[in-house]
């Protein structure tokens, strides 16, 4: 049997890692500052990390949701505590796009309604309504394409205002900074619109936090930088730093019912000792200061590189905006700097998603290489 071949792949193999340095199968060592998507967030084989999932493991790794787990109670009251969400409840299960299903999914319970407003270049998962909200035709099929979705500009206030003023939306979905989309953001202004606007027409808004949250923008949610309140924040990608979980945040205003929503494997045992290493490690280590301080160094870095037109994002979610498309420049970097980077629809953007753990001698190292292959 050959794999379905659906990845473009660069010809490296990596057999272990360690922080931000990766060892392929040839004893090469690269710099990873990309993550994997933004999902290493304490750095590759943390000790912590490691300790904590060979300790679970060693104990019980997996039974259903059908019976007690307290390592669930401790992972909410945690996130609660470190988040500054407690006013929410949790429901956890295995992935970022299937955290914003069971978003939209609750916001039609909760509504009766169907229909969802989303915004031009948004990325929120592969799955049915999932991919009906992501700006990719090429990715949505036929059968997700029964789903209702508008997308509009960020910060079109009169578009947001005429389609809510219809009453047949469940939900707004957005994220604070796009990922895959480039980096983009709407304005503290147009993001307090679209709070008062659902609010004002009883319309779920859905902060996806997938790839903004636990710390990567330097704060612990990306729209935390608004001061705003969704009513249902989606999570994944950096909480499990490698291990497959995600989850979505439920304000205490919109209740449970038993059945609502579902998972087979949704916060397992090793998921649980997963986030809940990432949490001590991002309180302990302070990641969040770090995540801040370092874009802050980052930014400035970058400005004095006559090539970057623009720096993107906020912490350790950054984008470098050229004047060419980056896909030669990523090339290089991987083969002649044995450096990771990312990509994004914007094809002019070069993603940095480092660990947060990152310093400043590391990104010193990537603006070198970054020089050279300029």
């Amino acid at each position: 049997m050959k794999l379905f071949d659906v990845y473009p792949l660069y010809d490296v193999t990596p057999v272990s890692a360690k922080g931000i340095e990766v060892i392929d199968d040839k004893g090469q060592k690269y710099y990873d500052f990309y993550g994997g998507h933004a999902v290493i967030s304490i750095g590759h084989s943390h000790p912590h990390y490691v300790n904590m999932l060979t300790d679970q493991l060693q104990q019980i790794g997996f039974y259903s949701n059908s019976i007690k787990n307290p390592l669930q109670e401790e992972l909410a009251n945690k996130l609660g505590q470190l988040s500054g969400c407690e006013d929410y409840n949790l429901f956890l299960c295995n992935s970022g796009a299937e955290a914003n299903e069971n978003a939209l999914k609750m916001a039609s319970f909760h509504t009766g309604k169907s229909k969802v407003l989303a915004f031009k270049k948004a990325f929120h998962g592969r799955t049915s309504a999932a991919v009906a909200t992501t700006d990719n035709p090429k990715i949505n099929a036929p059968i997700n394409q029964q789903q209702k979705v508008t997308f509009i500009d960020f910060n079109d206030a009169e578009s947001l205002k005429k389609e809510l003023a219809s009453g047949d939306y469940c939900a707004v979905i957005l994220e604070a900074i796009q990922g895959v989309g480039g980096l983009d953001e709407p304005t503290t202004e147009f993001y307090q619109l679209i709070q008062n606007e659902c609010k004002n027409h009883g319309v779920v808004l859905i902060a996806d936090e997938v790839q903004a949250g636990f710390g990567r923008s330097g704060k612990f949610f990306g729209f935390q930088h608004h001061n705003i309140q969704p009513d249902i924040i989606s999570i994944a990608k950096g909480m499990g730093n490698g291990f497959p979980v995600g989850g979505i945040l439920i304000h205490e205003d919109i209740k449970a019912s038993y059945g609502l929503l579902g998972t087979t494997f949704g916060g397992n045992h090793l998921a649980c000792a997963a986030t809940l290493a990432v949490l001590e490690v991002i309180e302990k280590e302070n990641l969040l200061a770090n995540a801040q301080a370092m874009g802050t160094y980052f930014t400035a870095e970058a400005a004095k590189i006559p090539q970057v037109k623009k720096v993107k994002g906020r912490g350790l979610m950054l984008g470098l905006e050229f004047d060419f498309e980056v896909a030669e420049l990523r090339k290089k970097l991987i083969f002649n700097q044995h450096v990771f980077t990312g990509g994004a629809a914007n094809k002019n953007v070069l993603r940095f998603l480092p660990a947060l753990t990152i310093g400043k001698p590391e990104i010193d190292l990537f603006f070198n290489a970054l020089k050279a292959e300029l």
